[in-house]
């Protein structure tokens, strides 16, 4: 069970914060009512996830994740739907936890946005100083939404 808090970033100081980032490209060979199948590539690595509806709003839902060759994975997304995701990540430690900062480019070009996995709905953790907004659970924010509606369409 995955259970997060998304929010808008503030500023880009979270870059010099950070200790490690990456680069991801992600599609969805399939995304409907909650649930949605991704493949991803970040740096060297493939990882085909399945994720399943939240019923708390967005804050929690079943996550399963297998890494998977780069050869498997460039071939599923071939199978993908229309629309890929593109964007570093940077991870940056507060406190015992790590926020992981997702920079987005292509059509979502000027969306930051931060996550923290927490082990409990109710769990404190401390916000650095470049967290904004919270957005949990506004699907506009979720990656497959981002994919058909991008934010250079929301202006």
């Amino acid at each position: 069970m995955e259970i997060e808090r998304k929010f808008l970033v503030r500023g880009d100081s979270y870059k010099r914060q950070a200790y490690s980032h990456s680069r991801i490209k992600q599609g969805y060979i399939c995304s409907g009512r909650g649930r949605t199948v991704r493949v991803r590539r970040r740096d060297d690595c493939g990882f085909l996830t399945i994720k399943g509806p939240s019923f708390d709003g967005g804050l929690s839902r079943y996550e399963f994740e297998k890494e998977i060759t780069l050869d498997e994975a460039e071939h599923l997304f071939a199978l993908c739907e229309p629309g890929i995701i593109d964007k570093t990540r940077w991870l940056v430690k507060s406190g015992p936890h790590t926020f992981e900062v997702d920079e987005f480019y292509g059509d979502n070009a000027g969306l930051v946005m931060a996550e923290v996995e927490l082990q409990s709905a109710d769990e404190t953790y401390e916000k650095p100083d470049f967290i904004g907004e919270e957005v949990t659970g506004d699907r506009r924010y979720y990656n497959s939404s981002l994919r058909v509606n991008p934010y250079k369409l929301w202006k």
